[in-house]
């Protein structure tokens, strides 16, 4: 579930859809010394990241039972934000300045937050979050793939060609080809799907575009969001209408979202990245699938077939395979 110009390569995706890496190395605001780290443990908080961004996907499903799927996302957007905010004002930080820094944010904005988000929100009003959850893990496949075309220095190996395909054919497992996708909603498996590539286009232009830039990352990602917000404030009522009540669990559900899935995720992203580094920190893509589907299941009680849990597998060794490097 990703949402942050933190880094540009691949978690979420968020993310998360994991926030890039290599901006992060870009900018000497992403460095921590040793005695900076949190008390609490980088593998509890890889957990507890684990887990929020696992959960995003059943508080998705839950936000639109009760409202309109960009009133889902403006709500998510707002109280990331409103954390985020928070946060700046407590370390002092402020929002970057330059109008050509705001132009790319403005970009980054769409692609990393408001497009795949409403298209994630859109996705699950015909489709069980369980499969959103799966299709959110094939964004390293996608990224890897177009990284291929748009960056000159990532070259194609044996290894990570074969995770693609490997990871294409986990795809195919979940959706069922061999039942002529028999069950399954196409539109909203396409929007899941294009949300997922929604996040690694927008980590190859915060690449091309800031990676470089003297702000902090807490800085860059709080202007991101604003904007994001901004985007959906417009968006919104041209496109809903306001609701006529607002029932209490989708309520706190869009708070969550917003508040824990998006804010608060990306606060302990940053600081794993910063104490363990962005391959370690990227790691937590791969345990989403399996948080989004076991939350589905248990909590919401959708129905899995084998070819779910199977291919979702396959999706996550594929996408895994894409990331590692040969040992020289």
């Amino acid at each position: 579930m990703s949402s942050s110009v933190a880094s540009s390569r691949t978690p979420d995706s968020v993310s998360p859809p994991l926030v890039p890496s290599s901006a992060a190395a870009a900018s000497p605001a992403g460095a921590r010394s040793p005695a900076a780290r949190p008390a609490l443990d980088w593998r509890l908080r890889f957990g507890a990241l684990s887990l929020i961004w696992g959960f995003s996907f059943l508080l998705i499903k839950v936000g639109t039972h009760a409202y309109a799927p960009f009133q889902v996302t403006f709500g998510r957007l707002l109280f990331g934000t409103a954390v985020l905010v928070a946060a700046m004002a407590v370390k002092r930080e402020r929002l970057p300045r330059g109008v050509r820094t705001w132009g790319h944010l403005a970009v980054a904005a769409l692609l990393l937050n408001a497009l795949p988000f409403s298209l994630f929100a859109y996705s699950e009003l015909t489709i069980p979050s369980t499969l959103a959850g799966i299709c959110n893990a094939t964004s390293p496949l996608w990224g890897m793939a177009l990284s291929l075309v748009a960056l000159s220095e990532d070259r194609p190996t044996r290894r990570r060609s074969a995770g693609l395909g490997l990871g294409f054919l986990g795809v195919l497992t979940v959706l069922g080809v061999w039942q002529g996708f028999h069950g399954l909603d196409a539109m909203g498996t396409a929007m899941a799907l294009l949300a997922s590539l929604s996040y690694p286009v927008g980590w190859i232009y915060v690449r091309r575009t800031l990676a470089g830039t003297d702000a902090s990352h807490l800085s860059l990602t709080g202007a991101q969001l604003l904007l994001a917000t901004v985007q959906l404030a417009v968006v919104t009522p041209l496109f809903t209408d306001v609701p006529s009540g607002f029932p209490v669990l989708p309520l706190l559900a869009v708070v969550a979202l917003g508040a824990l899935g998006t804010g608060l995720a990306m606060l302990v992203q940053y600081s794993l990245v910063a104490e363990v580094g962005p391959t370690t920190a990227q790691m937590v893509t791969y345990f989403i699938p399996v948080i989004a589907t076991a939350a589905g299941v248990a909590i919401l009680d959708e129905p899995l077939a084998w070819s779910t849990p199977v291919g979702a597998v396959v999706v996550v060794a594929g996408a895994a395979l894409t990331q590692s490097r040969a040992r020289s």
